[in-house]
Order: structure tokens, then sequence, then C-alpha cells
């Protein structure tokens, strides 16, 4: 299992209402126990199943933990408003599968690794941040704090994540993106996500 720091086959309709309705009850540490737990278990049978099987049995909590059509916004910047609607909704739907891809692909195998949620949660201007540890076999940690809204409807859920603590994947991606934007326009980052999203399935098939 590989963890760096470039860290939908739709779920069924009532699998994710209840995702849904589960979230909006829970804690943003709760939200993030269960996704880890989520995690854990797919690891474990991960050697047994394909990238497919992965996606399939991720794509329903990632869904419900991650805001992934603000997290989609975000990564592109003030250059959003000025896509179509189609655009728009192409680009989430893309950002979306990639983003569900790269857990299937990076968490394929399970050596013992830990998961720790801190009970304690930290304000931010932005939300707030669930703090983690993914403690692996030989004793080594990874800090992964996750920055969280709450949503009108109760839910709380994923924005950003930081890596090693600090490094905000959010805006890595906005910098990675901002070039090929520029240089491609919306169509042009659709076809890199979807590349990459077709990579990670054969290189992980």
């Amino acid at each position: 299992m590989a963890v760096s720091r470039r860290v939908f086959l739709m779920a069924p309709l009532p699998a994710m209402l209840w995702l849904r309705v589960a979230a909006a009850a829970d804690s943003p540490n709760a939200v993030i126990q269960h996704f880890y737990d989520a995690l854990l278990a797919t690891m474990k049978e991960a050697k047994h199943l394909s990238f497919d099987q992965r996606y399939q049995r991720l794509a329903p909590v990632i869904t419900a933990t991650f805001d992934l059509g603000l997290t989609s916004r975000l990564s592109v910047g003030p250059g959003w408003t000025q896509l179509t609607p189609d655009q728009q909704r192409r680009l989430t739907d893309v950002f979306s599968r990639y983003t569900i891809s790269l857990y299937a692909s990076r968490f394929d195998d399970f050596n013992g690794e830990r998961l720790e949620v801190d009970a304690n949660t930290v304000a931010s201007p932005n939300g707030t941040i669930v703090q983690t540890k993914l403690i692996k076999s030989d004793g080594d940690k990874v800090t992964l704090n996750y920055l969280m809204r709450q949503s009108a409807d109760g839910s709380w859920q994923v924005i950003d994540v930081y890596l090693s603590g600090t490094i905000s994947e959010l805006a890595t991606r906005r910098s990675e993106f901002a070039g090929t934007l520029q240089a491609g326009g919306a169509d042009g980052l659709i076809k890199l996500l979807e590349d990459r999203t077709a990579a990670l399935r054969t290189s992980k098939g």
C-alpha cells in the first residue's frame, strides 16, 4: 500500500441515502471513523478483489465522506464560474471517479496498518479539522488531517486533506490543474483526469 502526496461507479440509491442520513447524525470524527472502517475492511480483502471490486466497495463511503462537488470547484478555482454547466458537470463526474480510483489504487493491500482518529477536533477558519494517523506495521506514523464542513442538512463532509498534517491536497491539485486549464481549458483537464483514471485501473486491475 502506498501513501503519497498524490494521495463513479454510482452506489445503489438506498445505500447512498442511508450513508447521507448516517452522516447527518454523526460528528466529524465519527464520519472519518466510518470511512476508515470501510477502508480497512477493503484493505484486508484487497488481495482477493479486483480494482473494480475495490472501487465499487469504496465508492459509496467516499461519496458520502467527501464533498466531491465542492472539492471539484475549489480545485479548479475562480475559473469554475467561466465554465459551461456541461463542463462543470463533466469535470465533477471525472474528478469524483478519479478520487475514488486513487483510493482503490493506493489501498490495495494490508500489512497490519492501523488508522487512528483523534477524539478531539481543531477549529479552523475554513471549518473543523479531524486529526488522524496511519500507523504502519513498523511503527512509522503518517499524519492525515481532514478539513470538514457541515452542510445545510447537518452532514459533515471532507473538503480538504492535509498530508503529513500540513500539506493541502486541495492547494496541490489547484496548482497542478492551473497549467492544464490554461493550456487546454476544461476539456483538457477532463481528458487529463480521464487518462489518469484509466491508468490507475490498468496498473492496479
